[in-house]
């Protein structure tokens, strides 16, 4: 069994600490080759309004999640998914990975999570918010909705939460998409964040560093497909069991739903 040393990092990544591939040390650089900080919170308090104000989105997403083993070994787990959201409060996403293939659904008041490989599936009753639910599954679950800062209709004071330095690095291409490329520091987390251009500032990819941990671990999230309007997404969040899948009482009887393969130990050895 694999024992891997995972620390808390920032918000949504408080379950999602990882590991940087590469540190990259840049000396030497003028302060004038970044627009000022004031700049770069305008381009970020564009992005936040411009993704709050959408009452309906789609996008496919591809995560990294990577781990330090307890003897220094790198590892990375990649999945990719899909995400549907009907503001306030309706939400449909799913991740299909190595070791999982998990579907979230929400209509506003209950939560079904459906593990497919086992075709098994349990609900709760979370009335609210997307933004409650984002809460709730990350806090008492610990099953959080991947780049779940970004779904967030306060987005702009999450990501400046704490935040001592943010800059604009100037322009960076993702997926052919030419961004805006961000970055802030908090005392305990680097962000980084690249911006669509142009009238549709969505967020293309977020990376969080956790800089108080040993070779700086990192959860990234890279979003393709980006469509807006009600037309991209179900009229109806409500779960169909058209699988027949088998209910469980307990959300947590739900093996292999998390960023983590459960065969992992955490924090120590099993």
């Amino acid at each position: 069994m694999g024992t891997i040393r995972r620390i808390p990092v920032w918000r949504t990544a408080i379950a999602l600490s990882t590991v940087a591939l590469s540190v990259i040390v840049v000396s030497g650089a003028s302060s004038s080759a970044f627009a000022d900080e004031a700049e770069a919170k305008t381009m970020l308090k564009a992005m936040s309004d411009y993704v709050a104000g959408q009452k309906a989105i789609s996008f496919a997403y591809d995560s990294n999640f990577e781990v330090v083993t307890v003897d220094r070994q790198k590892l990375l787990l990649a999945s990719s998914g899909k995400v549907e959201m009907g503001r306030p409060d309706k939400i449909r996403a799913t991740r299909f990975g190595g070791f999982a293939n998990v579907e979230m659904s929400f209509d506003g008041k209950t939560l079904t999570l459906l593990a497919k490989d086992d075709n098994l599936y349990a609900q709760v009753e979370v009335p609210g918010t997307i933004d409650h639910l984002i809460d709730e599954l990350r806090d008492k679950y610990q099953k959080p909705v991947p780049g779940a800062d970004l779904l967030l209709a306060n987005l702009y004071e999450e990501l400046m939460r704490d935040v001592i330095d943010v800059k604009d690095l100037g322009s960076g291409v993702i997926g052919g998409t030419e961004c805006d490329h961000l970055a802030g520091r908090t005392k305990e987390v680097d962000w980084q964040i690249w911006i669509a251009q142009g009238e549709n500032p969505y967020p293309c990819r977020y990376v969080i560093t956790s800089t108080h941990v040993d070779q700086g671990p990192q959860y990234s999230v890279q979003i393709s497909d980006w469509r807006t309007g009600s037309s991209v997404v179900a009229k109806d969040f409500s779960f169909k069991n058209s699988t027949d899948a088998k209910k469980v009482d307990d959300p947590k009887k739900l093996v292999n739903t998390d960023e983590l393969p459960d065969f992992f130990a955490v924090g120590g050895a099993k």
